[in-house]
């Protein structure tokens, strides 16, 4: 897959790419007046939603076409570039049509193969860049299919856009960030630019900040931030957009991390932490091979026996322990109770398998 830079765009790719404006277009004073502020703030790619997916029919859909004049108007006045969601073949003819220079791909549409292939149809033979949001749900085969559709299209400006995954329960965000699974992206497609939208993950304009923060500290490439001249009277997404002038005080803040050192010291130093962490993982590895050796004689006893493998009370019993034993060894309860999940899946497979045999 040929993946361009973010020079390619014709911007400064100083890291990190900021893409900023309101969720959708309102009017063309909204958009002239919060362009503004946000090119103040040295900001090169101005972002409107035209069309809008929700999720009921009865929400605010967007304006449609309209939005695309107004976006040509915040072009031709600023000089910044310009971005909108697309979902089907028509909104790409027509943002195509009007000059959209960036186009993105959101949540809804690249979680359904048919209708991101219908958009990489009608983006055949244009040379623009396009951005693909996460699916809604944390499928990194779907969202790399996505990115493929794509690229398949001769699209070669391609980027990704990390906004979070939806779940049943609602925690501290609005959608989960789950970072592993944005880490893996980048492993698998290690040239392809990455882009955290804080807004979407926080739902809440308190937390971008942090979550902006968090992305800088693993690397990602730029940021997606909804801003609005007056989020209190937004018609979607109010309490997760900023003003342009909390955008460029959030920007200020940021702390943007070093990809490597030419510090002779920190490299030797690095390099014996890492050794040290090479050893006690493969520790951590002879363990676990003597834990599932016992696991083992256990399926053997259960079998004897005819013997269910699952022993609620007994895995009870693991989980609450775990966690009493987290909190003096300054681990989360969440990240202890996830590594005996897995151990305990992998207990249940190896019994399994002897009790079949």
């Amino acid at each position: 897959m040929k993946i361009d830079s973010l020079q390619s765009w014709g911007i400064d790719p100083t890291r990190p790419l900021v893409i900023s404006g309101p969720c959708s277009a309102e009017s063309e004073e909204q958009m002239l007046e919060t362009a503004r502020g946000l090119k103040s703030l040295g900001i090169q790619i101005f972002r409107a939603g035209i069309w809008k997916p929700r999720t009921r029919p009865n929400m605010f859909e967007g304006v449609g076409s309209v939005g695309l004049k107004w976006l040509k108007k915040v072009k031709e006045e600023t000089g910044m570039l310009t971005a909108t969601e697309v979902a089907t073949a028509k909104h790409v003819y027509e943002a195509l049509k009007m000059g959209v220079d960036i186009l993105w791909i959101g949540a809804r549409t690249s979680a359904n193969p048919f209708a991101v292939q219908e958009v990489a149809d009608a983006l055949q033979g244009a040379d623009i860049p396009v951005i693909i949001k996460n699916p809604v749900n944390p499928d990194l085969e779907l969202w790399l299919g996505a990115i493929e559709r794509i690229a398949g299209a001769g699209i070669t400006k391609l980027a990704a856009i990390h906004r979070g995954f939806s779940a049943f329960d609602k925690g501290r965000y609005r959608n989960e960030p789950r970072w592993q699974v944005v880490v893996e992206l980048h492993r698998r497609l290690p040239a392809l630019p990455i882009i955290c939208d804080p807004s979407h993950i926080a739902g809440s304009s308190e937390f971008i900040y942090e979550i902006s923060q968090k992305a800088m500290n693993l690397g990602l490439d730029g940021l997606i931030i909804e801003s609005h001249n007056n989020p209190s009277v937004a018609l979607s997404d109010a309490k997760q957009q900023l003003t342009p002038t909390q955008v460029g005080e959030m920007l200020q803040k940021l702390v943007i991390r070093n990809v490597e050192s030419d510090n002779v010291e920190f490299k030797q130093s690095l390099e014996e932490l890492r050794q040290k962490i090479d050893v006690l993982d493969n520790d951590i590895l002879n363990l676990l091979q003597q834990r599932m050796s016992v696991v083992q004689e256990i399926g053997k006893n259960k079998k004897e026996n005819n013997i269910q493998i699952l022993q609620p009370g007994r895995w009870e019993q693991i989980i609450e322990k775990s966690k009493k034993e987290a909190k003096t060894r300054g681990f989360s309860e969440e990240f202890v109770e996830k590594v005996f999940k897995a151990i305990h899946q992998e207990s249940i497979n190896i019994q399994n398998q002897i009790l079949n045999s």
